[in-house]
């Protein structure tokens, strides 16, 4: 073989390899903004139904496409494509409205139109409040490692969907509310952590997030880690994973 062949046939391996690299990541990106993006947990928000730690896949369809479902927001889309309303009790990830950059993960608890209150940690919709029954304590650790019991509650919203609730205190900040109108276009989140979530009952802080600001629903949680712990150290996941949640729907 001549130094010219070799020459070509070194240049023809190395422009296969960029292109399947490029195909790659290409694929990758119509996945992730058409199909499915993952996301991690960084919050307690959402417990006991989301954990810090837990890794989870966000279908992009669901809601349709705005210009939040593509990197940064670059898309020229105005309102939404292939438009599909959220369901209340949806868990769903957003672009805080205050930014329009920063994710957050709630749950769809007001619906365009709809009057939300909390009344004594009861949430009220349209004067109505919906169904809390208590349940068995959730336990967790303290960082010294003590054991800490918060009552935890079961709702019922009016359309049938079920989920549990933390109540880390009775008198908690905002368990008394006004009462919030839900403006057309928008929705009423909330975090199932109810003491420790800032959410759409704080106005300044989030406050009632447009459709257009909706990214995805949550789905699927395909892994899960101890808090603290890393998801890359793979040779401490037998002992820091948590079995026991991955592969959960939502």
């Amino acid at each position: 073989m001549s130094v010219s062949d070799e020459k070509a046939e070194k240049d023809g391996g190395l422009y296969e390899t960029i292109k399947v690299i490029v195909q790659a990541l290409a694929l990758a990106l119509i996945v992730r903004t058409l199909l499915f993006q993952p996301f991690n947990i960084p919050s307690g928000s959402m417990k006991d139904t989301l954990l810090i730690g837990d890794y989870l896949f966000v279908s992009k369809f669901s809601y349709g496409y705005s210009r939040y479902s593509f990197p940064y927001g670059l898309a020229p889309i105005e309102g939404r494509l292939f438009a599909s309303e959220p369901t209340r009790g949806d868990i769903a990830v957003f672009k805080l409205p205050r930014d329009n950059s920063t994710d957050y993960i709630k749950r769809v608890i007001g619906l365009p139109g709809d009057r939300i209150q909390m009344i004594d940690g009861v949430v009220h919709i349209n004067d109505e409040p919906v169904q809390r029954e208590q349940i068995d304590d959730y336990i967790e650790q303290t960082p010294f490692g003590g054991v800490q019991r918060v009552a935890r509650y079961r709702e019922t919203l009016p359309n049938g969907v079920s989920y549990q609730t933390l109540d880390l205190t009775e008198r908690g900040q905002w368990d008394n509310t006004r009462v919030y109108e839900v403006p057309e276009g928008h929705y009423f989140m909330m975090g199932d952590n109810r003491d420790n979530s800032i959410d759409s009952r704080v106005l300044p802080a989030v406050g009632f997030v447009p459709f257009e600001n909706f990214v995805g629903r949550a789905e699927i949680l395909f892994f899960s880690v101890e808090e603290g712990q890393s998801a890359w150290m793979f040779w401490k996941w037998p002992w820091t994973v948590r079995w026991d949640r991955l592969f959960n729907t939502l």
